[in-house]
């Protein structure tokens, strides 16, 4: 048998470096179930989305997309742990307005930077905002509420998904606008928020539509005002906020996909197609449509327009937490 030079050994394995670079480092990706971390407990918006998300992309990728809610400190605890996560492409970060902008703002050891800890990849839509009451709360418009507010505002208290979450920061944005300062009653997620207004032990929440477009529809809660300039469909009984007389309370929330820092290109890239293919969908559409959420334009929908957009909503909200006075300490 003819032995291999040393030579030989030498240009055999260059061939093989040079074939493995210009191989797909992750052809098989994936190979086993992926998990969705949602930094908050479940049936609240970003959850709902999430699995809504995670049925779609578990039928493209014929692999497993599970959800996993890790609760704490306005979402916070969930977000860095899919920080610390191995950037592999099997953990990966329902995030939302809160946890990666608001964050900011608000806690001065933040233990992430939600621009630079994360690898961007699919703004799955917006979620207009809307005040909701308790169903025996004595008000019937979103005026009279403000006046109720007003007149009785330290005796009130609202319900949010913690502090920082989407709901708290709208709800601040209101005291703000109104002059008021209700007492604030933080839960882990927006659900168990919901779940105190209907049970009467808050009086409001102000949260997005995917929360409480169905108790609205019940009517077991009473939808106040929508904080757009248009009305939505899900609830075209419920006025705008311009229509009430406050234009300034226009608050939109938003949930994204994220995977962390260091995550494989391909990977990224990969998971956006995926991430958009579920996004477009027509069983897909149609029940984030039908919650109420603003889908993303073709163009919204690349990881470089999520990590504008991220920067954007720090640049936006940061000030109002400041000027609100509201730091945590972690």
């Amino acid at each position: 048998m003819k032995l291999m030079t040393r030579r030989t050994g030498v240009a055999v394995f260059a061939a093989a470096l040079a074939l493995a670079a210009t191989s797909p480092a992750h052809a098989e990706y994936p190979e086993r179930a992926i998990t969705i971390l949602v930094p908050f407990a479940a049936g609240g918006t970003t959850d709902v989305v999430a699995r809504i998300m995670g049925d779609s992309m578990s039928r493209i990728l014929k692999q497993q997309v599970l959800v996993e809610n890790v609760t704490g400190a306005g979402g916070t605890v969930g977000v860095t742990r899919a920080k610390n996560a191995t950037p592999d492409g099997y953990t990966l970060l329902m995030g939302n307005l809160g946890t990666q902008a608001a964050s900011v703002g608000l806690y001065p050891k933040l233990a992430y930077d939600p621009r630079t800890d994360f690898e961007p990849i699919l703004n799955t839509g917006g979620t207009p905002m809307l005040v909701v009451a308790k169903k025996d709360l004595p008000v019937k418009s979103f005026k009279e509420f403000v006046a109720y507010l007003k007149a009785n505002g330290d005796k009130m208290n609202y319900g949010t998904g913690g502090v920082g979450a989407t709901s708290h920061l709208t709800c601040l944005f209101l005291d703000a606008l109104l002059g008021v300062k209700p007492t604030h009653v933080p839960f882990r997620g927006s659900g168990p928020a919901l779940n105190a207004l209907l049970g009467g032990q808050v009086d409001y929440v102000c949260d997005q539509t995917v929360g409480v477009v169905p108790s609205i529809q019940a009517g077991t809660v009473n939808g106040l005002v929508v904080a757009t300039d248009k009305r939505i469909a899900v609830t075209p009984n419920v006025p705008t906020s311009v229509e009430q007389g406050l234009p300034d309370f226009q608050a939109i929330g938003w949930n994204a996909l994220f995977a962390p820092k260091g995550t494989p290109k391909d990977i990224v890239t990969k998971l956006n197609a995926v991430a958009r293919q579920a996004l477009n969908e027509d069983g897909t559409r149609k029940r984030l449509l039908d919650l109420g959420i603003i889908l993303p334009t073709e163009a919204e929908q690349t990881p470089e327009h999520l990590a504008q957009h991220v920067a954007k909503e720090i640049d936006k909200w940061v000030p109002v937490i400041k000027k609100a006075g509201v730091t945590v300490s972690q």
